[in-house]
């Protein structure tokens, strides 16, 4: 998979984030409420990847500036027919390198127990439950996660 930092209102990026937001009808009965401006993810305040399969956009995440030294991921989804490949690791771990590069000290999400897909990955990252935040900050299915970067560049010098 070949990622590529992208506008997130790029053609592929808005494909993929209305793919996502199916999935959050399907699961949830509705989209995502959060609001997003696409200029929040630009560099230097943010950043979104796209993953290209054989030129096809298959995979897709993103980071926002949140706080003085914290940033949140948002959008991370990788297509069906993809899934099951590492894609979604990748991105996880792209979009960690670069916002640690930007200054970022911690990541922050929201997910929820409709998703053990992602539950699953995040934990295996090494995410753990931090405080409610945000509109769904009162919602029973939501899940509020963030890792520190410093365990990023550990792992980055070890390479």
């Amino acid at each position: 998979m070949d990622l590529r930092v992208v506008p997130y209102d790029d053609p592929d990026a808005v494909k993929l984030i209305d793919g996502v937001q199916q999935e959050y009808v399907a699961r949830y009965g509705e989209e995502d409420i959060t609001p997003v401006e696409p200029s929040e993810f630009a560099p230097p305040l943010g950043l979104f990847v796209v993953g290209y399969l054989d030129g096809e956009p298959v995979a897709c995440g993103g980071w926002r500036v949140r706080g003085a030294d914290e940033a949140e991921l948002k959008r991370m989804y990788v297509v069906d027919a993809a899934r099951g490949r590492g894609f979604a690791r990748a991105v996880l771990a792209e979009l960690e390198r670069t916002a640690l590069a930007a200054g970022r000290k911690r990541l922050v999400l929201e997910t929820g127990l409709k998703q053990p897909e992602a539950l699953a990955l995040y934990r295996s990252a090494g995410y753990a439950d931090v405080a409610a935040y945000g509109v769904y900050r009162d919602d029973p299915l939501s899940v509020y996660l963030g890792k520190d970067l410093e365990d990023v560049r550990g792992d980055l010098r070890a390479r």
